[in-house]
C-alpha cells in the first residue's frame, strides 16, 4: 500500500468576533509572540492583537511587514528576525502570501503559528504548504511543510469589511476544486478514501458556492455577516483546505497552470490569484470540450460571483503578453494533470472560445 501523510490545522475558529479569542488561544502556546502581516492586515489587526495579547499576559515582541512575496529572502529574513526575539508563536495576518511566508517560516524554525486570514481570496490559512516565488513575483514552487497552522481565526465580521474583490477571489479558488478535482480524476481515478472524500467534498464547495456565493457577496457589499458569507468562508477555508491536504498528490490542473503562467506576465501578475484561477476554470472546461450550454452556466456563476470572464478584465494583454501566459501555462507542472495533452495552439483555441463566449454575455 502506499504511504500517506497527513497534516491538519489543530484548532479552526469561525464566527464574528472570534478574534476576540486570540489571546487565550496565544497564552496555551507560548509567552512571547511576534506578529507579521501585510500593510492593510497590519492595519486592521493590530489594535485588537495588541490588546489581546495584554489581557493575557503574552508579551507582543514586535509587528513586522512580511515583505511582500513569499520568497526565500522573506522567509530568511522573518526566520532570523522571529529566531533573535526568541519568540514562542507567529501570528500570521493577510492574505494567501503573507499567511504562506508565516507558514514557512514557522515550520523551518519549528514555532507555532496562528492565521489570521483578514481576506477570504485562498484556503491558505489552513493548509500546510507555501507558494513560493521569486523577489520579482514569479513562481518557483509548491512547498508543503513539516507543519499545519496551530490554530486559525476566520472572523466574519473582519472578512465581510475587506474589499469585495478578494471575496471574489475566494470564490474563484475554491470552485476550482470541484473543477479540477473533477479533470484529474480523468487521469488519475478516486480509488481510495481520501482522494474520493477530496471528491466528493470539491463537490460541495460547488454546490455551496452556487447556492449562496451571489448573496455572500451581497453580504461584503453591505459590510455585513450573516449565514450567506458563513457558508461560504466555511467551503473557501475550512473545506476547500481539506480537500487539498486530503488528496495526498495531484489536485491541481489548467486552473492553477493558467494563474502560474500570468504570473510571468508583468501587467496580470498582481491582479490576484484566486481572480486569476476563476478565468483559468473557464479555460479548463473548453479545454475539456464541455458544451457552449455548459459553458454559459459556469460563467453566470462566475459572474454572479465577481469572477472575470475575458481577459480585458484582467489587462490590457497584448499578444506578446498573452503567448508569455499561453507557455507559462502550457509548462506549469499542474498542466500535466490534465487527462490529455494540453498543448500551446490547444489552449490558444480555449481561450479564443471563452473569450468569443464572454462577448456574448456582455
Amino acid at each position: 500500500m502506499s504511504e500517506q501523510n497527513l497534516v491538519f490545522p489543530a484548532r479552526v475558529l469561525r464566527g464574528a468576533g472570534v478574534l476576540h479569542q486570540l489571546g487565550e488561544i496565544c497564552s496555551e502556546l507560548g509567552q512571547r509572540a511576534l506578529l507579521i502581516g501585510g500593510h492593510q492586515a497590519l492595519k486592521a489587526v493590530e489594535p485588537l492583537v495588541r490588546s489581546q495579547l495584554a489581557d493575557a499576559g503574552v508579551a507582543l515582541s514586535g509587528s513586522e511587514w512580511f515583505g511582500g512575496e513569499t520568497s526565500l529572502q522573506q522567509i530568511a529574513r522573518l526566520g532570523e528576525l522571529a529566531t533573535s526575539q526568541q519568540v514562542d508563536v507567529i501570528i500570521a495576518a493577510g492574505g494567501g502570501k503573507s499567511l504562506d511566508t508565516c507558514k514557512a517560516v514557522g515550520a523551518e524554525h519549528n514555532i507555532p503559528v496562528i492565521t489570521i486570514p483578514t481576506i477570504a481570496a485562498t484556503c491558505s490559512a489552513v493548509t500546510p504548504l507555501s507558494i513560493r516565488y521569486d523577489d520579482n513575483g514569479n513562481f518557483l514552487d509548491i512547498f508543503p511543510l513539516p507543519q499545519a497552522p496551530a490554530a486559525v481565526i476566520i472572523d466574519s465580521e473582519l472578512l465581510a469589511r475587506a474589499p469585495l474583490r478578494w471575496l471574489s477571489a475566494g470564490l474563484g479558488d475554491t470552485l476550482a476544486k470541484w473543477y479540477e478535482f473533477r479533470a484529474v480524476s480523468q487521469r488519475h481515478p478516486a480509488l481510495y478514501a481520501n482522494a474520493r472524500s477530496s471528491l466528493a467534498h470539491s463537490l460541495i464547495c460547488y454546490e455551496i458556492i452556487a447556492a449562496h456565493g451571489a448573496k455572500a457577496c451581497a453580504a461584503v457589499r453591505n459590510m455585513l455577516p450573516d449565514h450567506h458569507l458563513d457558508q461560504v468562508l466555511d467551503v473557501i477555508f475550512t473545506v476547500a483546505g481539506l480537500t487539498s491536504l486530503m488528496s495526498n498528490g495531484a489536485h491541481a490542473a489548467a486552473a492553477h497552470a493558467i494563474y502560474e503562467g500570468f504570473t510571468f506576465c508583468d501587467k496580470t501578475r498582481e491582479f490576484g490569484h484566486g481572480l486569476l484561477v476563476g478565468y483559468g476554470n473557464l479555460c479548463l472546461l473548453a479545454l475539456e470540450q464541455r458544451s457552449d450550454e455548459e459553458l454559459r452556466h459556469e460563467m453566470q456563476l462566475a459572474r454572479e460571483c465577481g469572477v472575470p470572464l475575458s481577459l480585458t478584465e484582467i489587462a490590457d494583454v497584448t499578444e506578446a503578453d498573452l503567448e508569455v501566459i499561453v507557455r507559462g501555462s502550457v509548462h506549469a507542472p499542474d498542466m500535466e494533470n490534465m487527462a490529455e495533452p494540453v498543448t500551446v495552439e490547444g489552449l490558444y483555441q480555449a481561450i479564443a472560445r471563452i473569450e468569443a463566449l464572454a462577448a456574448e454575455l456582455t
